[in-house]
C-alpha cells in the first residue's frame, strides 16, 4: 500500500443538533478503529489547540483512498481534506 499525508478539517454545519454530532463522532471512532485494523490508518494526530487532524493513511492509490477509505468516514460530508502522496526518503532514519 502507498502512504498519504492527510489533513482533515471538520466543520459541523450550522443547525446540526448536538445529538447528531455525538452520533456521527461515535460512528467515526468505530470506523477509524476498523480502518486502522485493516491497515489503512497508520497514525493520527491533532495539532495543539486546533480542531483538525493530520494522519498517515494507506491505500493502493489516491482513488482508493478517497472512495474506499476516507469516503467511508461518517463525518466525511463535513470534512475538508488535503491529501499529499508520500514516497520513501533516502535519509529516512526508519530505513535503518
Amino acid at each position: 500500500m502507498n502512504e498519504f499525508l492527510v489533513e482533515i478539517t471538520t466543520t459541523v454545519p450550522e443547525g446540526t443538533t448536538p445529538e447528531e454530532v455525538d452520533r456521527r463522532r461515535a460512528a467515526e471512532a468505530v470506523r477509524a478503529r476498523e480502518l486502522a485494523a485493516a491497515g489503512h490508518l497508520a497514525r493520527l494526530w491533532r495539532p495543539v489547540g486546533e480542531l483538525r487532524s493530520i494522519g498517515i493513511w494507506r491505500a493502493a492509490d489516491e482513488d482508493e483512498l478517497h472512495a474506499k477509505v476516507l469516503g467511508t468516514l461518517p463525518l466525511r460530508p463535513w470534512m475538508t481534506i488535503t491529501v499529499t502522496a508520500l514516497e520513501p526518503h533516502p535519509n529516512d532514519p526508519a530505513k535503518g
